[in-house]
């Protein structure tokens, strides 16, 4: 059987045909990708911790290090990058191709909850995990302006309101809050006030926790039912701090005002934000 019988018989056919391919083989050619290189998703896993007030060298040691020792030992990690800043430690764990990241994921919260007791026990919670791609980027930026709210109160309102409803939207893998700080009360001990009165910082540490503290302070009961009295003792702005009593004794009473300065600011006042 000669295969060329059929388009010696019918040339116009052939001919169009071969026309119909060029154009074809054209308009695809248009369409093909171009990458310098070829577009992988890798496996990785982003574990971040916590521990405020401490700086750089004691999270390595404290948490960056115990954290390693734990995920080092998952199967299938080919590569482990821990960056620790004042008061945080992000650790990026790196998987092999044929690891399920979901499943990684899974071994990476078992090591963290093995590895709680290596770590301090100052720690507000636990480390988080989060799946991620480094080679993804933002999709949707939003700049927040306010004439009459301060940078605080617009960042706790994006952290507790925006980023928990953009958080529910089906398909959204990360949403992150940047530029600003969180509300806070700054305390200032003035360290010759302070030594003058023979008052430690422990102790005005001690004080400031203690005024702060909720639950309850007793009960009232009867016959028939039981109430539990509870104290908000819960200060929110620095006036309510001002009044905290540090010593009282032979009839003195020191307080927190006295020692410090306490202001109405943010935790980090070396973050800024513009757009």
């Amino acid at each position: 059987m000669n295969i060329a019988a059929p388009a010696v018989r019918r040339p116009v056919a052939t001919t169009l045909l071969s026309i119909g391919l060029l154009l074809v083989g054209l308009v695809s050619y248009r369409l093909l990708p171009v990458a310098s290189l070829p577009t992988v998703d890798l496996p990785t896993i982003r574990v971040s911790a916590s521990r405020p007030g401490a700086d750089p060298e004691t999270m390595a040691s404290t948490v960056a290090a115990p954290l390693e020792r734990r995920l080092g030992a998952i199967p299938g990690v080919t590569e482990i990058t821990s960056t620790s800043a004042l008061g945080s430690t992000t650790i990026t764990l790196q998987f092999d191709l044929s690891r399920k990241v979901d499943r990684a994921a899974q071994d990476v919260q078992a090591a963290i909850n093995a590895a709680a007791a290596d770590l301090p026990s100052d720690m507000p919670v636990l480390p988080s995990v989060r799946k991620a791609n480094p080679a993804a980027a933002p999709i949707l930026v939003l700049a927040l302006t306010s004439r009459t709210l301060s940078t605080s109160a617009i960042y706790d309102a994006a952290d507790s309101i925006i980023v928990q409803r953009l958080s529910q939207v089906a398909g959204v893998a990360e949403v992150s809050v940047s530029g600003a700080e969180q509300p806070a009360v700054r305390i200032e001990v003035d360290p010759s006030v302070i030594a003058a009165s023979g008052i430690t910082l422990e102790q005005v540490r001690t004080a400031i926790a203690q005024s702060v503290a909720l639950g309850p302070v007793g009960q009232l009961e009867n016959d028939r039912q039981t109430e539990t009295i509870r104290f908000d003792a819960q200060l929110r702005r620095a006036d309510a701090f001002k009044s905290v009593v540090l010593r009282a004794k032979n009839g003195t009473i020191v307080r927190l005002t006295d020692i410090a300065r306490v202001t109405d600011g943010v935790r980090n006042t070396r973050a800024f934000g513009t757009y």
